[in-house]
């Protein structure tokens, strides 16, 4: 069960065209302890999703004007992260496999029941946080403290990355070629060593 304080911080636009749905809907979801915006067709949810922050898109499938899945396509677009649930009747199953396939996070039959509602919402905000934690190790550079190689985790699972010499992974990755030399500290060093080292002779 998520903390209040996280739910509060969690915004969810919801759009059906039928008022009784809309106002269940926003109320079952305030009582979760999540803040509900709702609105009564597509049109009026891509302009809220285009002035506003959600986190989350609510929406009925078969809709007059605006679809469910165009409502879906637009949510994407302004935003790759937002989850999106679909809410469909039962005939419409297929439908709803199909906005899964467009990139849907998962899909609500109504008349729904409060619990599976309460599970979808919470699945789909843990996946949320699970990929921002991913994504932030992935803006992170592995360097090896001994070596010094680095784990070139780009395009891979985060951790599955090739261990490759930073000189590799500059050439690569930023196209650049590495030139070797002293930094002044290193090179202060190096004399020093120099001026105490003693060379042996041959005799």
């Amino acid at each position: 069960m998520m903390e209040e304080s996280v739910k509060w911080r969690k915004n969810i636009l919801l759009v059906d065209d039928e008022e009784l749905i809309r106002r269940t809907l926003q109320r079952d979801i305030e009582e979760m302890g999540y803040g509900a915006t709702a609105v009564a067709d597509g049109e009026t949810a891509l302009a809220a999703l285009q002035d506003l922050h959600y986190d989350l898109v609510l929406t009925d499938l078969r809709m007059e004007g605006i679809s469910g899945l165009e409502v879906l396509s637009g949510a994407k677009e302004r935003s790759p992260d937002i989850g999106v649930i679909i809410l469909t009747g039962f005939g419409d199953i297929s439908s709803a496999i199909e906005a899964l396939r467009s990139g849907a996070d998962d899909y609500l039959l109504k008349p729904y029941a409060y619990e599976d509602l309460a599970l979808r919402l919470r699945n789909c905000f843990e996946k949320q946080e699970l990929k921002k934690r991913l994504k932030a190790y992935e803006d992170i550079l592995s360097i090896c403290s001994v070596c010094k190689k680095i784990r070139n985790d780009k395009g891979k699972e985060p951790g599955t990355g090739e261990w490759v010499s930073i000189d590799a992974y500059m050439r690569k990755e930023a196209g650049l070629r590495m030139s070797h030399g002293y930094c002044p500290d290193c090179y202060g060093e190096f004399m020093k060593e120099m001026e105490t080292f003693t060379p042996v002779h041959k005799k």
